[in-house]
């Protein structure tokens, strides 16, 4: 679908709740959250985040740990484990 089959698809659908204030709340905050996301690469669903954290047990499970230099920070540390 282009971009603009996508807006009209959209508009579409947010027509169909357009008297419903509280699932347009929903719609907007939801949209919010996305257009935040949009430029920062550090954000995931909870759906990534639990995958990683299953991944990180496992990891722990078979002996491969990894521990933060001393002058590291979380975001430094993350890019070189991840």
């Amino acid at each position: 679908m282009s971009t603009l089959e996508l807006n009209a698809e959209l508009y579409r659908a947010m027509g169909e709740i357009a008297d419903d204030e509280v699932l347009l709340a929903k719609v907007l905050r939801y949209v919010k959250r996305l257009a935040s996301m949009r430029d920062d690469d550090s954000k995931m669903t909870q759906e990534e985040f639990l995958d990683k954290l299953e991944k990180g047990e496992e990891e722990f499970r078979q002996g491969k740990c990894h521990e933060m230099l001393p002058d590291e920070d979380l975001d430094d540390f993350l890019k070189r484990v991840g």
